[in-house]
């Protein structure tokens, strides 16, 4: 052996420190930490990285990076990989970004470096076209670093806004999110938190109880029910991480990687031409019976499948993703079985977002309408439901994803024309025979038309009203005025949605649009 080679003996200490140092970064905080994790029903970062990625796919990225603070004694606690685990991988083949926060590692908090950490794969998720999903689990900001802490908190919702639209961002609530911690996940497209482990608030039940002398749980501040349920902050609400985590790969295969892909194809084999007999009795003759929208959506969509969004939030309007005949497409429908399928405030913001996301992405968007308008009220208007209704009239009227609209029942005033009607460039609108469409109801429309000649009818007035209504219901409350305008391009049994919207989506495959040349629209915010 020549003195230019080295010994074998020299590499021995080099591997055996490397490996030193990345059981230390596999360890995180130790394993008495890590026994707390489990203890309080929560998998460790590792482990939830391992059940999220396919199998042996996943590469981390800077596990040996340690913090630079030398205030507070932190000098002496530097563990590699600094409270988050970050790297790539795939879920069904497909390549995705993430990060995960170890709350074992200084409680998960941020660090000027684990910021940088989040930030490198975010950029390499951006510049190669491929989700990025966070798994948060963090006390928030790292104390001892003070403003640099702060700044890696700006750094990633900067790269979170430049993100939206262009790649999917989903978020995953895994354990504590307070402070600035929530912003991040706000920008994102979807948020999910596992029940009794997860919370979000911007800040804390002992802040607000010095402020505002309120007292409340953190679970009924900020816990999964109350986000699922009542600020919407939450679209998906799970048992338990590994449920979470399955519902991640689940949302996935309806979506395309990035903002020039199209969504993956399914795999089912349900026939593209299936009629469903039962849909010819589903919606009631009566206009002010109820039904579940929703019976109708399973009975079209391939499988019977609908990943609902939103499931807990504004249940007056049905949002979800699906598929007809292995093409994903996004389902927007107002729900007769609750609040009568009418528009609000909370629906409005539910729709609004779920069509931006579906027309930033490629994904077509199927309405089901049966809208008896916006709900009336002194609450609704103080709280604005103008500006917010708009929001979903703006968000279907700048969409130039293929739309196609199909009327059960009601498609009453404004309400109809917000439904992505044909004046917003729907591409087909369609309307089963016993469809209303009309400036409202008959009922309302007689009280305003004939209102002096019900008054002097005196005993006739009941008879005179009846008279009326069927004459205002046979001339306006059916699809045939709007079919005669071209607003409405064929009137369809319901047996056949499923076929009507199958050979619709399959013409308008290559469809091409574009608005007006500009930075950006004003969306009424």
């Amino acid at each position: 052996m020549s003195q230019m080679e080295p010994k074998p003996e020299a590499a021995k200490p080099a591997s055996s420190e490397l490996e030193r140092r990345l059981e230390a970064a596999r360890l995180g905080g130790g394993e008495a930490r890590i026994e707390r994790q489990h203890a309080a029903g929560k998998l460790t970062a590792r482990e939830r990285v391992e059940l999220l990625l396919d199998q042996g796919s996943f590469v981390e990225i800077n596990a040996l990076v340690t913090h630079r603070c030398r205030d507070f004694g932190m000098e002496s606690k530097q563990i590699p990989g600094d409270g988050v685990v970050c790297g790539y991988g795939t879920i069904d083949g497909r390549l995705i970004y993430l990060f995960a926060q170890d709350f074992t590692v200084f409680g998960g908090s941020l660090s000027e470096t684990n910021a940088a950490k989040i930030c490198k794969v975010m950029d390499l998720a951006m510049n190669n076209g491929a989700p990025i999903i966070g798994l948060n689990d963090s006390g928030g900001a790292r104390i001892q670093e003070g403003v640099v802490s702060l700044g890696g908190y700006a750094d990633i919702f900067l790269r979170n806004t430049l993100a939206s639209g262009v790649v999917p961002q989903i978020s995953a609530i895994m354990g504590p999110c307070a402070g600035g911690a929530v912003y991040s996940p706000a920008i994102t497209d979807f948020i999910m938190m596992v029940e009794g482990t997860s919370y979000m608030f911007v800040t804390g039940p002992e802040v607000i109880k010095t402020v505002t002398h309120e007292e409340v749980t953190k679970e009924e501040l900020g816990g999964a029910a109350t986000h699922s349920a009542k600020s919407g902050v939450s679209h998906f609400t799970t048992a338990n991480d590994a449920a979470c985590l399955q519902h991640i790969r689940e949302l996935l295969s309806y979506l395309p990687s990035n903002n020039l892909d199209s969504p993956p194809q399914g795999k089912s084999s349900d026939d593209p031409g299936r009629e469903e007999p039962a849909l010819d009795e589903l919606v009631p003759t009566d206009p002010n019976k109820p039904y579940d929208i929703k019976k109708l959506i399973h009975a079209v969509v391939d499988d019977g499948e609908l990943l609902e969004v939103h499931a807990q939030y504004a249940r007056n309007l049905v949002v979800g993703f699906a598929r007809f005949a292995n093409q994903s497409v996004g389902i927007i429908a107002n729900q007769p079985a609750y609040l009568a399928g009418v528009l609000d405030i909370d629906a409005s913001l539910k729709g609004a977002r779920f069509v931006r996301f579906c027309d930033a992405f490629n994904i077509p968007v199927v309405t089901f309408e049966d809208v008896p308008g916006f709900l009336p009220g002194t609450q609704q208007e103080f709280g604005g439901i103008i500006k917010h209704g708009a929001k979903l009239l703006y968000a279907f009227a700048e969409a130039t994803v293929p739309k196609i609209t199909v009327i059960t029942r009601k498609a009453y005033g404004g309400a109809y024309c917000v439904m992505a009607s044909k004046h917003l460039r729907t591409d087909v609108n369609l309307a089963y025979p016993n469809a209303e469409i009309a400036v409202m109801g008959p009922d309302g429309a007689v009280n305003i038309l004939y209102r002096r000649e019900l008054q002097a009818a005196g005993e006739q007035a009941a008879q005179l009203r009846a008279e009326k209504v069927a004459e205002y219901r046979a001339k306006f409350s059916n699809p045939y005025v709007a079919a005669e305008h071209g607003f409405i391009d064929a009137i369809i049994q319901p047996r056949q949605t499923r076929a009507h919207i199958v050979r619709s989506l399959r013409q308008l495959s290559s469809k091409r649009e574009s608005l007006p040349p500009k930075k950006h629209g004003n969306l009424p915010l």
